[in-house]
């Protein structure tokens, strides 16, 4: 079974059809980026794009987006146009995209899939997801449940929010090495280590493909297993997909 996943970023919007059984794209991802301002009719039309793209498809699309989701309706939006707060997006996108449209927090769609066919496959216990990107998101599953809309990325590390010290957009726009960087993402994790001690600790997003220019930092500042996403940035797509099929129920 094939179904559409879509990928909602601060800065770029991706979107491609998911094999849900297998866990991988069947097509070459599209990119586009983010249109400023990101308001939902801007958004909307971007992901109509990427959706008319992949013609072939059909069924409901999953499509994630990076604040708290709940029933379908963004509840908040630190990267995002602040229209999108309070709004029905999975109502919105149904009617835009004239199919069934399912809306979930984008670190927890990752989240979904590193579990059930990446890193996170078959580990019991306390696994924390944190995707590093424009900002910092986190996906908590507890013995392979998850556990929705944690928002550690807004977590105080010394005096500020944690995604304004840690998210790879800061490492690029203060031109941090990577070790400075790690000792930043290290002090996030031992933080979180510290509140909820879990058992494993996995690092998405499309900085996860370098990850061994800065985890050896961070995994020498905490006790627990620090790891790279295995579908890097994939991983939200094909959570995405997972939630539009009904199978992520549990990891």
């Amino acid at each position: 079974m094939q179904l559409l996943g879509i990928d909602i970023g601060g800065s770029g919007i991706k979107g491609a059809p998911v094999n849900i059984a297998a866990g991988n794209l069947v097509a070459e991802r599209l990119r586009l980026a983010t249109p400023s301002p990101s308001t939902p009719d801007a958004v909307a039309g971007v992901i109509r794009q990427i959706t008319e793209s992949f013609g072939t498809t059909s069924g409901p699309v999953g499509i994630t987006f990076p604040g708290v989701v709940k029933h379908g309706r963004i509840l908040t939006a630190a990267n995002m146009d602040p229209a999108w707060i309070g709004f029905d997006a999975a109502t919105f996108f149904s009617a835009k995209l004239g199919r069934p449209a399912l809306v979930i927090n984008d670190a927890d769609a990752a989240g979904l899939a590193e579990m059930r066919f990446g890193a996170g496959r078959g580990i019991g216990g306390t696994v924390i997801l944190l995707t590093l990107g424009t900002g910092v998101g986190s996906a908590v599953f507890l013995d392979g449940q998850l556990v929705p809309n944690t928002e550690f990325g807004h977590m105080e590390v010394r005096g500020k929010d944690a995604e304004t010290r840690a998210s790879d957009r800061v490492r690029e726009e203060k031109d941090l090495a990577w070790e400075q960087w790690g000792e930043r993402v290290g002090e996030v994790i031992a933080r979180l280590a510290f509140l909820l001690n879990p058992d494993l600790v996995i690092i998405g997003g499309g900085v996860s493909r370098k990850a061994e220019k800065f985890l050896p930092v961070v995994q020498g500042m905490v006790k627990v297993p620090v790891v790279p996403a295995q579908l890097q940035n994939q991983a939200g797509l094909i959570g995405a997909a997972l939630v539009a099929a009904g199978s992520a129920a549990s990891a």
